[in-house]
């Protein structure tokens, strides 16, 4: 029988799993392999050379990367030191990629070579960056990781190690409503919340040494780098692959015989649009994770038919270090109105919901989202004014409307920001969006308010279209009158080939907006 994982830090885990299955893949990248025991002299390789550019405890290292088997040997090498991970979102601009650099006073970067010319702009403008390493490849500037590491033998590295409270990885928030803010992630977020029994007994996430895990969405995001870390804390294989396609997916899981993942709505969305994915072979899948925005649920039914696996969405959010709340298999069911919930908290959540005054509210009644868990963030870097109007008492503020029913199941209603008011009533667009949804004819929806004198909000349905497939606007209203109340319907559709989504896959609803509330002081 294994010994029981105790570890609370990164290093501890790598020690844990090199010890105990020291042969046991690992990582599964192209046609690289590495085990357990390879991946813990990898790390202490990674830890050795940053020593000797003195990187050490509290230092920021960044690494603008797609995912890859390297990735994750320099996130354990940077946290074996001491130091702190910043996961760059490569799909960013350089001006953006920029005011993340100079935010977090990374003294060190790591990147693809595909990102050079971002990373000569980034070392221009942040005065404490002073070392680029290439993970791949070269340049003509900058040491390839391989060189760079060199020949001396890993030692000793961890001279000052972490404890579970020391920070770990420093995520920046997609920056939806401003500036986008460093969320510093401890290493105990990474596992306290799953060492208790209990947890451990919730079977979809009870993941085996023998799970082969296939990690697509980007390690930048809370939701890839937190699957990453479900795999390794069961000593299970993960395969890797650089950014998520469906076509690459179709083909993966197969290949692989891949048993878990964790996708977004807008990736399962192209793996159902993908013609090859109805005759495809899934048989070897046993769950999907989904999350990190809202699920239609017409496209999770088709998902359900298709894939015929078990599904679990997790809801959570980057200051929770991801899960705190699921929706279990037994509760997808066709027909189920806890389809639409979030789901349950995890044991070790606790969850309320409250109005403007702090107060909770009834059962059934909506209002802010606020949670407390051992996966709580330590802080806003270097932003502590947004940190205490976020960290209240231990309490993350969501800033999610959502009411809880009589089981103690949650339900999202919305971003509280993006609630639609319209003659004085609160719509939430979510509903509005599973409504307009349900038509068979749309492939995409996003529901936003846009400025009307008469109603102060009109609600506007902005859709895209099935290949093939034609709906006019007055059809589409009269489709959502059959779901919903009259007042929440749209008054409004317009037609479009795609929406903008951020690399979380969340739709950027203030792009929509801004076009119709530009020079408007918003007062309502």
């Amino acid at each position: 029988m294994d010994t029981p994982l105790t570890a609370r830090t990164f290093s501890e885990l790598i020690d844990h799993h090199a010890t105990r299955r020291p042969d046991h893949i690992a990582t599964h990248f192209n046609e690289r392999q590495l085990s357990y025991s390879g991946l813990q002299q990898q790390r202490d390789s990674v830890a050795t050379a940053l020593q000797g550019t003195g990187i050490g405890p509290g230092d920021r290292v960044g690494i603008l990367a797609k995912n890859s088997d390297r990735y994750i040997e320099l996130l354990l090498g940077v946290t074996h030191v001491g130091a702190v991970v910043v996961g760059l979102n490569w799909r960013l601009s350089a001006k953006e990629l920029s005011y993340i650099s100079n935010d977090s006073d990374m003294r060190c970067l790591f990147i693809d070579s595909g990102f050079a010319d971002v990373a000569e702009q980034l070392i221009d403008s942040s005065p404490s960056l002073t070392q680029v390493v290439v993970i791949d490849g070269s340049t003509p500037n900058w040491p390839n990781l391989d060189g760079w590491l060199g020949d001396t033998p890993p030692g000793n590295s961890a001279t000052t190690p972490a404890t579970a409270d020391s920070p770990a990885l420093q995520l920046y928030t997609s920056g939806t409503t401003g500036n986008p803010k460093g969320v510093v992630l401890p290493h105990r977020a990474f596992f306290d919340p799953w060492v208790y029994d209990e947890v451990a007994n919730m079977a979809w996430n009870r993941i085996a040494p023998e799970d082969k895990v296939l990690l697509a969405m980007p390690f930048f995001h809370v939701g890839g780098i937190g699957l990453a870390f479900m795999a390794l804390r069961a000593g299970a294989c993960s395969v890797i692959v650089p950014e998520f396609s469906p076509a690459a997916f179709i083909d993966l899981v197969p290949a692989h015989k891949i048993t878990r993942t964790f996708l977004v709505p807008a990736a399962l969305r192209a793996v159902l649009l993908d013609s090859r994915a109805a005759n495809a072979d899934w048989s070897s899948l046993s769950h999907v994770i989904y999350g990190a925005a809202p699920m239609p649920e017409a496209l999770l039914l088709e998902a359900l038919t298709l894939l015929k696996c078990k599904f679990v969405q997790n809801y959570g959010m980057t200051e929770l270090c991801g899960t705190v709340v699921h929706l279990p298999p037994e509760d997808h069911q066709p027909g189920s109105p806890r389809l639409r919930a979030a789901g349950l908290p995890t044991p070790t959540t606790e969850l309320r919901i409250i109005d403007q005054t702090g107060n909770d509210v009834a059962t059934g009644e909506v209002g802010e989202i606020i949670i407390r868990s051992p996966a709580t963030m330590l802080e806003y870097w270097r932003n502590p004014a947004a940190t205490a109007e976020t960290l209240i008492d231990g309490f993350i503020h969501t800033g999610d409307a959502g009411y809880l029913d009589e089981d103690g199941y949650l339900y999202i209603f919305d971003r509280m920001k993006d609630m639609i008011i319209s003659g004085g009533e609160n719509i939430y667009p979510i509903e509005v969006e599973n409504a307009v949804f349900n038509h068979p004819a749309v492939s995409d929806a996003a529901v936003i308010g846009i400025p009307d004198d008469h109603w102060g909000e009109l609600v506007t349905a902005v859709v895209v279209l099935k290949e093939g497939s034609a709906v006019t606007e007055a059809e589409l209203i009269s489709h959502t009158k059959d779901q919903i109340a009259s007042y929440k319907c749209p008054k409004r559709v317009i037609f479009t080939d795609e929406l903008p989504r951020n690399a979380s896959g969340k739709i950027l609803k203030r792009e929509l907006r801004q076009p119709f509330w530009a020079g408007r002081e918003r007062s309502i």
